[in-house]
């Protein structure tokens, strides 16, 4: 018999427990049956029929009830080593543990299934955020840059404006930054679902994390002076894969950006510190609450919903950094803002 939706390998465990267990009991009580009367015994084997339900369910629970019973009868009640009993109260104690037994026993099993029904149910509605959340942010962003793209094909190709050369090149760059743009969020999105598949491919090589941050840079096409770079001489080598943590690089980058004041450019400090490389991407921007810090690494989850993009670059960067071995910390910026601390590990590390 196997109960609700419990694992083979739980109803298995629950029958072995209903087999075993009332033996080891028997060895352990037999020597005390002087000390512990019949109904401490019953007491210690109504403990084993419940631990059978809790394990496997009704089925092992039923099984280990009658074999308690067996057990109780032959070992624990005079005359011993039969199954016969003199005493009317013994008989009494015994139809009280097949009772207490197969009630306990359907009990748990009511118990378990609706706790497994209300589990189910809670991954069921997280599932259906999840999706809401996704239709959301693929419906406008994903959409956005797409529709930018065409409208610039589409003026390229009209009859009914003459486009010079000039504004050929400025509807060929709009096109090509949509495009760019679409690219990108596709890319994050196929990213995120390798990493929560667990099938994301990661090359651990030493590098220099120098090199890694100019090209995260150079990605983003950073200008002069939009952001600060403060690396530290002759810093060890980073054990990591150079592709994945320039994703990740540049993903918080661009989310310091988006965030940081007219004036005021987010700074990139790299430094070592306590036997490892650490990376800090620093803004002066409104910051995040403490409370909110978990939420911004949950993907197309956007502090307050609020924004643009479709909130995958943090969870993304986190996923990707941690696949490295490395973790992704937000700390307050001292005077107010929020600072993104990346560690990792320094090259020859295992």
């Amino acid at each position: 018999m196997r109960s609700g939706s419990l694992s083979g390998r739980r109803v298995g465990a629950g029958y072995l427990l209903a087999g075993v267990g009332p033996s080891a009991l028997v060895a352990v009580l037999v020597p005390l049956r002087d000390t512990i009367n019949l109904a401490g015994d019953v007491a210690l084997f109504l403990v084993l029929v419940v631990a059978a339900a809790l394990v496997g369910g009704l089925g092992p629970a039923l099984v280990s009830s009658a074999v308690a019973v067996a057990a109780l009868n032959f070992f624990f009640t005079p005359p011993f080593h039969t199954l016969a009993v003199n005493d009317p109260s013994n008989v009494v104690a015994l139809a009280a543990f097949v009772v207490v037994g197969v009630m306990v026993s359907w009990l748990v099993d009511v118990a378990e299934r609706r706790a497994q029904a209300a589990a189910a149910g809670a991954q069921i509605e997280a599932a259906d955020r999840l999706r809401a959340a996704l239709l959301t942010a693929v419906g406008h962003d994903l959409r956005s840059p797409l529709a930018a793209a065409k409208a610039a094909v589409s003026g390229m190709r009209t009859d009914d404006v003459a486009l010079d050369e000039r504004d050929r090149d400025e509807l060929l760059e709009a096109a090509d930054g949509a495009l760019d743009r679409l690219a990108g969020l596709v890319d994050n999105l196929l990213d995120m679902s390798r990493l929560q598949a667990g099938a994301q491919p990661v090359h651990l090589r030493p590098i220099a994390v120098e090199d890694v941050v100019a090209r995260a840079l150079d990605y983003l096409g950073v200008e002069p002076r939009t952001v600060l770079l403060e690396v530290e001489e002759d810093l060890p080598d980073v054990l990591v894969d150079p592709g994945l943590l320039e994703r990740a690089v540049a993903n918080l980058v661009a989310n310091a950006q988006r965030f940081a004041p007219p004036g005021e450019p987010p700074v990139l400090r790299v430094d070592e510190h306590d036997g490892a490389v650490r990376l800090q991407v620093v803004d002066r921007g409104p910051g995040i609450p403490a409370p909110a810090r978990d939420q911004v690494f949950q993907p197309f989850q956007r502090l307050g919903d609020s924004g643009t993009g479709l909130g995958l670059g943090l969870a993304l960067s986190r996923g990707l950094v941690e696949a490295m071995g490395g973790t992704v910390t937000p700390v307050d910026t001292p005077g107010g803002g929020l600072t993104m601390v990346v560690v990792l590990p320094v090259g020859g590390a295992s």
